[in-house]
């Protein structure tokens, strides 16, 4: 009895997610000085990804895992348009990108786990 409630348990205990938690994103153009920003996600069983991007809130976020991968799609805005974001985990590695269409630029970037010093900076 008490292994089948053991089994049970750890059954129904969410699977943790890799790009769950606060990144520093490294958007840094070739040869510029430093231009970091701060990602939290929160990815949830459901398939739902919640969280910020560079000051603004995550809306219709969604991920997946397959093939050896994590990834995940939102989209953030700047209150002139939308930002459209997607980023992948794997082998540790967290690449991504970010489009907007309005400004006319895609960002082409990677990511490191946050530190606590991280999330306190000006730029976070």
């Amino acid at each position: 009895m008490i292994a089948l409630v053991l089994a049970l348990a750890v059954a129904a205990a969410p699977t943790p997610q890799p790009l769950t938690g606060d990144w520093v994103v490294d958007l840094t153009p070739g040869g510029g000085k430093p231009y970091l920003k701060g990602m939290s996600l929160t990815l949830a069983e459901d398939g739902t990804v919640t969280g910020s991007f560079y000051d603004s809130a995550i809306e219709a976020g969604r991920w997946k895992t397959s093939k050896g991968r994590t990834c995940v799609s939102f989209r953030t805005g700047d209150g002139q348009g939308p930002y459209h974001t997607a980023a992948c985990i794997q082998d540790g590695a967290v690449t991504g990108q970010t489009w907007a269409e309005h400004r006319k630029f895609v960002f082409i970037w990677s990511a490191r786990k946050a530190t606590a010093d991280d999330v306190k900076a000006e730029w976070w």
